[in-house]
């Protein structure tokens, strides 16, 4: 009998390593600082690899930066956001991309938590791949491979 590689096996060791495929974790982001190796602060204390704040125009306008290391270096064309809703997408690849400090201005703010749910549906992506490898180098065949053979 083959051993066959099922969704309940494989929530039964991500379990294991104390993470769900199906349940959001209170804790995620700081599962997804420990496992990618960034700190998220809005403590502007030491010198970020990366940095998404608040800026105003000469004209008054509010804009967002978002940009490698902490903002003296800002390309107008590549780090200046008109839209706080389009900072999820530089804040969720500076969180996967070997930034170890990443300042934002507001913790709190929504596009904050999109990063940290995108981040964290990858985060379960890698796990999900780590734990069937892991099962396919001890035997295991997914279902429909089972079938087949």
């Amino acid at each position: 009998m083959n051993k066959k590689i099922t969704e309940e096996l494989i929530e039964q060791k991500l379990k294991e390593k104390g993470i769900s495929m199906y349940n959001g974790d209170d804790n995620a982001l700081a599962k997804l600082q420990d496992y990618y190796d960034f700190e998220l602060t809005d403590s502007y204390n030491r010198t970020p690899d990366y940095s998404i704040f608040a800026e105003s125009t000469a004209d008054g306008y509010e804009v967002w930066v978002a940009t490698s290391g902490d903002g003296r270096n800002i390309c107008i064309n590549e780090d200046v956001y008109y839209y706080d809703s389009d900072l999820s997408d530089p804040l969720y690849n500076a969180m996967l991309d070997y930034n170890e400090l990443i300042y934002v201005d507001d913790l709190e703010a929504y596009y904050v938590q999109d990063a940290i749910e995108m981040a964290w549906e990858a985060f379960i992506t890698e796990m999900i791949d780590e734990v069937e490898n892991e099962l396919i180098e001890q035997g295991y065949e997914h279902e429909n491979e089972a079938e087949v053979a």
